[in-house]
């Protein structure tokens, strides 16, 4: 064997015998790849890219949302679409982190006893979800999803919505001063098809407005979590996006 060859491999063997050495061999491997990493962070104002239609959630959806959080629905559906093929085709368009930049926390999970639900918004009917929530086995009879009826029979607790948002938009939540003073009034609107709605629909793009629970005279804890169900994934419109895609596509020929 050549002497040029000897030379690296003692080298080597010198850092692999050397512990100190090889300690501070990997610091200063570990340090470099870290600021190669983080340091372009610092440059940017914001790392998740804008999609046009996401907005922040209702004061109805939110308060459904919590609810979600609050009975552990999370620890078995996550919303989160992984970029594959088996993915996409079960579930949909895989998730947008831009979808998710207003949850506080968000929901991605992993785990899934349950199905993915970033896209079930408008996939079954209100009164679908009512019987799911409140027999599921009667619905999916394989199911191992616990009984929800008692939320149909609670009325919402309204508290202080106002307060909630006011707390969301001081994490970065754009509530408006408006979103802020109508908070009480939209909650109940939302979910009252007969009640003036007034500019709901407009500082809320693509709000659903009616009852949900299947009884108008009153707001329940089902109407609000069924608010928060419908409109998961229904803010980005993924088919004129796609749509678009192709188009540029074929220019580009």
């Amino acid at each position: 064997m050549s002497d040029t060859t000897k030379e690296p491999l003692s080298g080597h063997k010198k850092l692999e015998r050397n512990i100190t050495l090889l300690a501070v061999a990997t610091f200063v491997t570990v340090a470099i790849g870290g600021l190669v990493q983080i340091t372009p962070l610092f440059y940017l104002e914001n790392t998740i890219e804008k999609v046009e239609g996401v907005r922040p959630y209702t004061p109805l959806e939110q308060a459904g949302r919590d609810i979600y959080i609050r009975e552990g629905c999370y620890v078995c559906h996550s919303q989160m679409i992984r970029p594959f093929r088996d993915e996409v085709e079960r579930y949909g368009h895989y998730s947008l982190a831009a979808e998710s930049m207003y949850d506080h926390p968000f929901q991605w999970g992993s785990k899934r006893t349950g199905p993915d639900l970033a896209r079930v918004g408008g996939r079954y009917s209100d009164e679908w979800h009512v019987q799911h929530l409140t027999d599921p086995q009667s619905v999916v009879p394989e199911s191992v999803m616990p009984q929800y009826g008692f939320l149909k029979d609670t009325e919402l607790h309204i508290g202080d919505p106002k307060a909630t948002l006011t707390a969301l938009r001081r994490v970065g939540v754009p509530y408006s001063d408006e979103d802020l003073d109508k908070a009480y009034a939209d909650m109940l609107a939302q979910a009252d098809p007969d009640a003036d709605a007034g500019d709901l629909a407009t500082r809320y793009p693509k709000a659903q407005i009616r009852d949900f629970d299947g009884d108008p005279d009153r707001l329940t804890e089902m109407d609000a979590l069924i608010a928060y169900l419908q409109m998961l994934g229904t803010l980005v419109d993924f088919d004129s996006a796609a749509a678009m895609e192709e188009l540029a596509q074929e220019k580009g020929r």
